[in-house]
């Protein structure tokens, strides 16, 4: 593997950004030395943390990666080294986050083994060649390995971070699974976590490519599809869809959906502020603001209960400026049990590292069973304003509750070129949002149909557009 390109090493500086999952990691570009010796030759000085989520579909598929990890590990005649569920490691709800989790896995950890591999439930890992990678890195010295990603212009994802140039933004690819050494985690104990460098170092042996491809003879880790099938489709007529729009954009957005997804929903209403028999919208009695919404996402959680409309297991709330995929969506819904209190979209998180909160981001569309959205009412939960921000204030009712948000990279609450090319390579996309700069009736068909038409998807990783 000497002969594979690697990267420029880099200075790091990690810094608490709470958005997306990957993005914690800003690289400041330096050169240095790469390290071909290694201090450590035993699997078990490898601590595995599977990246996983409470909801009971991520439990199990975590933990088959799990048992698969160990029989590789059994395999290769090593000592079992510790593969660990992140969602099992403790009460505090920030640590898919990561950097809150660090301090535990230092006092944990720091004294007996040599690094962390961090890997998502769609991981898939060759124990003998990621084996091979690491001995060739010094394990006393401070590492990050992984594959980073940067935004190609600045975006709302990242707080428009490194607006004269963000191609110095750098974060890792949680696909491709990433790597600390104990020594730089170490560190971050001592230090602090809002400011510390590391060195890091690309590694092409850490792919997104699917196990089969042809491109991955050489990786040590390769990379599930995320939208797997776990059955029949659910039904069209059991997701109730929810638009929230109003007046002033009846003729500027709502046309947008009708030419697109609209058709695609068995059960769809408008919301807004203005009754108009045209679209039709339902005027909920509640005055439109120009940002939150809270009052109006509350009023339609509470007409789901009611007999005002059919009785559906699922509830869709998006804006009338989201682009979605009912079909991927009804596929991915396979995988969800409707009697569990599902809430369901791209999670982002609020004050993680002193005891905040999970929530799911509206823009992408948020989608809650119809058992979530009894227990949220029946707790009380309510708006402190209608201008509140609706997302984060069910996110704080769900946090007291202590039901789990869970989280699909496929929502997105920005447009496709807010992310990585990188990143939106190895996904079939569910969502986008955002019509601004772009034509959106353009930008649903090239991202959100599927070439054999919507109901007869193609969901391996080779259906995924090849323009990338």
């Amino acid at each position: 593997m000497a002969n594979l390109h690697r990267s420029l090493v880099s200075v790091v500086i990690f810094t608490p950004v709470f958005l997306l999952d990957q993005a914690f990691f800003v690289a400041l570009i330096a050169t240095c030395c790469e390290s071909y010796f290694s201090s450590f030759s035993d699997l078990q000085e490898v601590v595995f943390i599977i990246q996983s989520q409470k909801n009971s579909v991520h439990v199990e598929r975590a933990q088959k990666r799990q048992a698969e990890l160990l029989q590789q590990a059994q395999k290769i005649d090593q000592r079992l080294p510790s593969v660990l569920l992140l969602h099992s490691l403790s009460d505090n709800e920030g640590d898919w986050s990561i950097l809150p989790l660090l301090p535990y896995l230092s006092a944990t950890f720091g004294k007996n083994s040599s690094w962390i591999l961090f890997l998502e439930e769609q991981t898939n890992v060759k124990l003998d060649r990621l084996l091979h990678i690491l001995r060739k890195f010094d394990a006393e010295k401070e590492w990050f390995l992984g594959k980073p990603l940067h935004d190609d212009e600045s975006t709302i994802i990242h707080h428009y971070a490194f607006a004269d140039n963000p191609s110095v933004f750098k974060y890792p690819d949680f696909g491709a699974s990433w790597a600390l050494s104990l020594p730089l985690i170490n560190r971050s104990k001592s230090k602090g976590l809002r400011f510390f460098q590391i060195i890091i170092l690309y590694l092409p042996e850490l792919c997104t490519y699917p196990e089969k491809d042809p491109r991955s003879q050489h990786c040590a880790t390769t990379l599930d599809t995320y939208l797997p099938v776990c059955g029949m489709p659910v039904k069209n007529e059991d997701i109730f869809v929810a638009v929230k729009t109003c007046k002033k954009f009846h003729t500027e957005r709502v046309p947008v959906v009708k030419r697109t997804w609209e058709r695609q929903a068995a059960l769809l209403e408008y919301y807004s502020d203005h009754a108009d028999p045209s679209i039709p919208t339902i005027d909920l009695g509640v005055p439109n603001t120009e940002r939150g919404h809270c009052g109006k996402t509350f009023a339609i959680l509470k007409r789901f209960l009611s007999a005002d409309v059919p009785r559906t297991n699922w509830l869709l709330i998006v804006d009338d400026d989201t682009l979605i995929s009912l079909p991927r969506l009804r596929a991915l819904l396979s995988c969800y049990r409707p009697d569990e209190p599902v809430t369901l979209g791209e999670r982002y998180g609020y004050g993680l590292g002193q005891g905040g909160y999970s929530y799911i981001t509206g823009g992408g569309g948020m989608l809650f069973s119809r058992e979530a959205v009894s227990r949220l009412l029946a707790s009380g939960c309510k708006c402190y304003s209608n201008d509140a921000p609706d997302d984060m204030v069910l996110g704080m009712c769900l946090n007291a509750l202590g039901l789990p948000v869970t989280h699909s990279p496929l929502f997105h609450q920005a447009r496709p070129e807010d992310y990585a090319k990188e990143y939106l390579a190895h996904q079939v996309p569910i969502s986008f949002h955002k019509h601004w700069n772009i034509d959106p009736v353009a930008i649903f068909h090239k991202w959100l149909v599927d070439d054999a038409g919507d109901t007869n998807l193609d969901f391996s990783q080779e259906g995924i557009k090849e323009e990338l």
